[in-house]
């Protein structure tokens, strides 16, 4: 299956949710998400969303402070990350970060600009964008597929 860039516009979380759910349950075994937005964005309402599609029922948070969450009990397990406290992308070999990035289950990776020189190739970049002008609520979704390992660009 190709994957196709996409840049969908949302007004509210529900709407962001669910295009997470829609799009995890037919992701396949391997995928990587880069998950790029400023604070307060929905990076872990997209997260939310992607474990509901897995069906996965538990209640997802942000490890921020953990850096790495399993969620297991769906078709896949979901690997969660958040690097935004991470002071050196060699932590990620700490916390195994290859070893799900290449495994079997679906791996997101919240703040994935702060390690983008490890982000593996075919990567999908889901980055979201609000525009006040629109509406508090307002998101641009775009969803693209990284073409070298190591860039988002």
């Amino acid at each position: 299956m190709e994957f196709v860039r996409k840049e969908i516009e949302v007004s509210s979380p529900e709407e962001t949710y669910n295009i997470a759910k829609e799009f995890a349950e037919s992701a396949p075994a391997g995928t990587v998400i880069a998950l790029i937005g400023d604070l307060g964005v929905g990076k872990t309402v997209f997260t939310k969303g992607l474990a509901k599609g897995l069906g996965i029922d538990d209640d997802v948070v942000s490890p921020t402070f953990t850096i790495m969450e399993t969620y297991d009990g769906g078709r896949l397990p979901l690997y969660h990350f958040d690097v935004y406290r991470i002071g050196d992308v060699s932590e990620m070999e700490e916390v195994g970060f290859d070893e799900f990035a290449y495994g079997n289950g679906i791996t997101v990776v919240e703040w994935a600009g702060l390690i983008e020189e490890i982000i593996p190739k075919g990567t999908i970049k889901i980055e979201i964008k609000k525009d006040l002008s629109k509406g508090v609520d307002y998101r641009k979704i775009i969803m693209d597929k990284t073409e070298k390992e190591g860039y988002l660009s």
